[in-house]
């Protein structure tokens, strides 16, 4: 599997743009892949420079209901009327962060986008098919981060908490590799690879994604946290790459308890498995 990431909040060279955000390109011996569309139109732009053609994307995933995982969406849609698009059923509320100074910004997706045909709405669990598979409804035998603290939706009305129901990964099987990839863990990433152990009956291989120990508005999680999610991520004896809303610092952590065992990945890089 090659996989290229579009974007990330860095760049691996002043050649990519950044932005707060994610979107990761992965390429099997049968299918072309988008997992997220960051928050613009910079996924194109970099797509361009790393030789991906959107227009043949087969699928998108769009990992949760938050623009910087979904804001290209329409710009996609544009670019490409033949894939796919699997977006959970409950990603299309109405999403808010609060930030530091008191207020709530709106960072949902476009809802105007919801009716259109290439989108398939996915649950619990969606086989795609018998290679990838996404899946959500995580238990959480484990606290989710407390990063997720100011995100927010609204409900019959109402503004409360994120539960995160919307949030999909996604589990793609190729040569007797497994590669889990996450958009930002807000179930957290313990959980996720535990729900993932239930379902496939041993760990992935191989995990990418955001583990959202990191928050914009309201710092990093704490040492001790992070110390005991690497000491788990150990026990699993997979490859970890990591990104976005994992945060620099917490991510030095994680790199200093676990060595060789997790890389982070910047807008530009690739990565083959």
């Amino acid at each position: 599997m090659l996989i290229k990431t579009l974007v990330e909040n860095t760049s691996a060279t002043q050649d990519f743009g950044n932005e707060h955000g994610l979107s990761l390109y992965i390429e099997t011996n049968k299918h072309k892949i988008l997992f997220d569309v960051g928050a613009s139109g910079l996924f194109l732009e970099n797509a361009e420079k790393m030789d991906v053609n959107i227009a043949d994307v087969d699928f998108l995933v769009i990992s949760h209901g938050h623009n910087d995982h979904g804001g290209g969406l329409k710009l996609f849609l544009q670019e490409n009327s033949k894939a796919k698009v699997y977006i959970h059923q409950e990603a299309f509320q109405k999403h808010y962060a609060l930030r530091q100074a008191g207020e709530t910004e709106f960072i949902g997706l476009d809802e105007d986008l919801k009716n259109n045909s290439q989108i398939i709405f996915t649950s619990d669990y969606h086989a795609i098919n018998k290679e990838v598979c996404l899946f959500s409804n995580v238990s959480l035998k484990e606290p989710p981060p407390k990063t997720n603290k100011g995100l927010l939706l609204e409900y019959n009305g109402q503004i409360k908490e994120d539960c995160f129901t919307h949030e999909q990964n996604i589990a793609i099987e190729e040569d007797g590799k497994t590669l889990l990839i996450t958009g930002c863990a807000h179930n957290g990433i313990i959980n996720i690879i535990e729900h993932f152990n239930v379902l496939k009956g041993h760990m992935p291989d191989y995990v990418i994604g955001g583990f959202h120990l990191s928050s914009r508005s309201f710092g990093n999680e704490d040492f001790d946290t992070i110390d005991n999610i690497a000491e788990y991520l150990m026990g699993t004896k997979a490859k970890f790459y990591t990104c976005h809303c994992t945060g620099i610092e917490p991510y030095k952590r994680l790199k200093f308890n676990m060595g060789d065992s997790i890389d982070y990945i910047s807008a530009g890089s690739e990565i083959i498995i």
